[in-house]
């Protein structure tokens, strides 16, 4: 059944990159990384709003769907990017209409980055969340990574859907083992590759 109200989710995704932390690759699964962000942009993106900060592993394969799918529904993207790395920004940038610049603050990446995430989730309504893959965590105060967002996330939405979709490995394996409640875990989370089907049953069905 059509959708007509369009629900916010906010997508936290990565591919870990080899110079990082190794326990973040140790677990990665590339495959499933994408396999899963490219389903999940085909099951929402018809009917429902993702909003992503732009990170250049993501944001093509977002786009590879929108392609596929022929779908005209620039209203139902949303990328956040800090300026500090617009001499960086993928072509890919350009094929979307929203596309909301952030500020540099004091010319440092981490301030930079908090504040854009900070936009990023205090400018929306979230009914959801999915966390696949990802890097780094939280150092101190400082809000880093998928791990940082899921604390920033849950932090401002507490009654909002949340999916660690622990399969991917990396960050999203550490927020499931470790921050995710017992009481909202869940086998398919960990085991199930099929994420068309997981997608629809966790998420659309839900939300």
């Amino acid at each position: 059944m059509a959708t007509t109200t369009i629900k916010n989710i906010f997508l936290s995704a990565s591919v870990p990159l080899p110079e990082r932390d190794q326990k973040y690759i140790e677990t990665a699964d590339i495959i499933a990384i994408r396999d899963s962000v490219i389903a999940l942009a085909t099951v929402v993106l018809p009917h429902h709003r993702i909003i992503w900060g732009g990170h250049p592993s993501i944001t093509p394969l977002i786009y590879y769907v929108m392609e596929k799918l022929d779908l005209n529904i620039q209203e139902h993207v949303t990328i956040y990017q800090s300026r500090l790395f617009e001499k960086f920004f993928l072509e890919d940038n350009d094929k979307f209409k929203n596309v909301i610049l952030t500020d540099i603050i004091d010319n440092d990446r981490e301030k930079s980055l908090l504040h854009m995430r900070e936009r990023m989730l205090d400018e929306f309504e979230f009914s959801a969340a999915v966390f696949i893959g990802g890097m780094e965590g939280i150092e101190g105060n400082k809000e880093k990574g998928v791990e940082g967002e899921y604390k920033m996330f849950i932090d401002r939405f507490p009654n909002a859907l949340t999916l660690p979709i622990a399969s991917t490995g990396a960050a999203t394996k550490i927020v499931y083992d470790n921050f995710f409640p017992e009481e909202l875990k869940n086998e398919r989370l960990v085991k199930d590759y099929g994420y068309m089907s997981l997608f629809q049953k966790l998420l659309i069905d839900k939300i």
